[in-house]
This record gives C-alpha cells, structure tokens and sequence, in this order.
C-alpha cells in the first residue's frame, strides 16, 4: 500500500465527523509509541510550554546522570540517544524557541560533562553541530528573542 499526499489526507479529513475523528486518533495512538507522545504533548502540553520545557531538562539530567564513563565509546552512544530524544521533543513542539532553549540546555550539560568532551573530536563534532543548529534557530526568531538567545550562546561558547 502506497501512502497518500497530505493534501489527500487533508481533504478526507474535512468530511469525517468529530466522532469518526476522535476513533482515526485513538486507532493511531495504539500503533507507535511516537503518535502517542505526539497527542499527549498536544493534548495535554502544548498550552504550557515552559513546564513542557522543564520536563524535558529534568529527563535530560537523569539520562547524563547515567551516562557509563568507562570509555569515550559508551559515552558518544549514550550523547547520541540523549540528542535523538532531545530532537523528537523539539519536533513535537515546532516553536524555535523551545528548540533553541533545549538545544543550548544540551550543549551545556555536554560542556559540563567529565571527563572532557574535548578529548574526543567526534564529541567535540556534536557539540559545533548543535552550536550550529542554534544559531539557525536563533535566526529565525523575534529581534527581541534574538538577542537573549544570543547572549546564552555566547555565555555558552566564551564559558571555558
């Protein structure tokens, strides 16, 4: 089975009742872990922000808490776990400003982390993507935002 074009979707969705609706979503939510979090973050996060943020901070510090530091290895698998969720929560939100704030979030308790992440290039080759990944966010945002997110980065990459 091929899967139809948005528009499609779209266009046969305007002719289902609420009823029929609120079924297709429930139907959904039972096949991926991801549609489920996706409606929960919608139904029940996305009208606070702020405490939607916070609850993802506080995940990211328990995840960097467990981190094994045996070895540089452990170490660039259990970064890249922490990134990948950290990117679908920035997904579900699609506001620049939470992607921003995680992101910065991230680079800093990556920053931070011991042993230095300076002595692994692929770890230091994280870090410069996502100070990348930053500034793209910060470029498409509000001057008045631009500017505070700007500061952090900066407090972030001038901070040794």
């Amino acid at each position: 089975m091929k899967a139809v074009t948005i528009k499609q979707l779209k266009d046969e969705l305007a002719h289902k009742s609420a009823s029929e609706l609120k079924e297709l979503c429930l139907h959904l939510s039972r096949f991926k872990k991801e549609n489920k979090e996706l409606l929960t973050y919608l139904l029940f996060e996305s009208h606070n922000e702020d405490a939607y943020i916070q609850s993802i901070k506080n995940q990211m510090d328990v995840q960097f808490s467990e981190i094994n530091t045996n070895s540089f290895f452990y170490i660039r698998k259990s970064v890249r776990k922490i990134l990948s969720l950290t990117k679908k929560f920035i997904r579900y939100s699609k506001k620049k400003e939470t992607e921003t704030e995680l992101l910065l979030y991230f680079c800093q308790k990556l920053k931070d982390f011991k042993p230095s992440i300076e002595r692994s290039q692929r770890l230091q080759n994280v870090f410069d993507s996502q100070v990348r990944m930053i500034k793209k966010a910060i470029e498409k945002m509000h001057e008045d935002l631009q500017y505070d997110y700007e500061l952090e980065l900066n407090n972030l990459l001038n901070n040794e």
